[in-house]
């Protein structure tokens, strides 16, 4: 006797899952400002595409962290290629665009840690700088089509 023939589910391994998503569209103005733009100011990729909330909770969260870690005297770092931990702490203070760009213009943030919060400071500075890429790449991601 002939199996049957199997059912959808059984096809699919995941069939919960979606299809996968639209190609993605051309490279457009768009696409190549949306990152620039997300970049220098927070939150701003995805005010571009009037996502108005994430935005807001973009700027909002990227701009504390950037200030709380000012306020607890965390180091802000330089462009120094003599020591690796320097530069990757430079690439993500760098991460804040306009932030980290007013920070070195009005000599803010401290050059050395001298307090135990400071090294928080420092962290919290970094991270709000890799928070920032990652919303620019974000906004790219949906400039692109490839996010919802």
């Amino acid at each position: 006797m002939p199996d049957p023939a199997p059912s959808k589910s059984a096809a699919q391994p995941f069939p919960h899952l979606k299809e996968a998503a639209a190609p993605p569209q051309p490279l457009t103005l768009l696409a190549v400002i949306t990152p620039i733009v997300g970049w220098l100011v927070p939150g701003g990729g995805h005010f571009l595409h009037r996502r108005w909330g994430r935005g807001a909770l973009l700027a909002l969260s990227v701009s504390s962290m950037f200030a709380l870690g000012l306020m607890m005297q965390g180091k802000v770092y330089s462009a120094n290629f003599g020591d690796i931990l320097d530069v990757l702490g430079f690439v993500g203070d760098l991460g804040a665009g306009c932030l980290y760009l007013m920070t070195r213009a009005f000599d803010w943030g401290h050059p050395s840690i001298n307090l135990a919060t400071a090294d928080y400071g420092t962290k919290f500075i970094i991270v709000a700088g890799l928070l920032n890429i990652i919303s620019a790449v974000d906004a790219y991601d949906i400039a692109m089509g490839k996010k919802p």
